[in-house]
C-alpha cells in the first residue's frame, strides 16, 4: 500500500484544481500582454508627434521597457501553455530531476514550476 508520500502524481481532482488556476493566470498574462502591445503600438503611431530630443531618449526607453515586459508575458504564456500540456498528459507536477511531486504550495505559486524546491536550490 502506498503512502500519502509516495504518490507519483496528482490526482485527477486535483489536476483539474490547478487546471483551472493555470488558465485563469494565462488569461490574465494574455490581456497584460494585449495590454503591452498596445502600448507599443501606440507608442509607434505617436513617434512623430513627439519633439525631438530629450523626448527621444525618454520614448526609446519606454519602448525598450514595454518590449521586454511583451517578451516577458510571451514567455509566461508559453509556461502556462505547457503546463497545461503537462495536465493533459497527467505529468503536471513532476519534478524533472528527481521524479517526485512538486509541493502544492509550490505549484500554486508558481504553476508551471517543473522543479521542486529542493531541486531548484541544488542547481544554485
Amino acid at each position: 500500500m502506498n503512502q500519502p508520500g509516495d504518490k507519483t502524481r496528482y490526482s485527477d481532482a486535483e489536476l483539474d484544481e490547478f487546471r483551472v488556476l493555470i488558465e485563469g493566470k494565462k488569461a490574465k498574462a494574455e490581456q497584460q500582454l494585449q495590454y503591452y502591445l498596445t502600448q507599443l503600438t501606440d507608442m509607434a503611431e505617436n513617434a512623430d508627434a513627439k519633439i525631438k530630443g530629450l523626448d527621444d531618449g525618454i520614448t526609446t526607453m519606454e519602448n525598450e521597457t514595454t518590449s521586454t515586459m511583451a517578451v516577458r508575458q510571451r514567455k509566461l504564456i508559453q509556461h502556462l501553455e505547457n503546463a497545461l500540456i503537462r495536465i493533459q498528459n497527467k505529468a503536471y507536477g513532476v519534478c524533472r530531476e528527481t521524479g517526485k511531486l512538486i509541493s502544492k504550495e509550490r505549484l500554486r505559486a508558481v504553476p508551471h514550476a517543473t522543479l521542486s524546491i529542493q531541486a531548484k536550490q541544488k542547481r544554485k
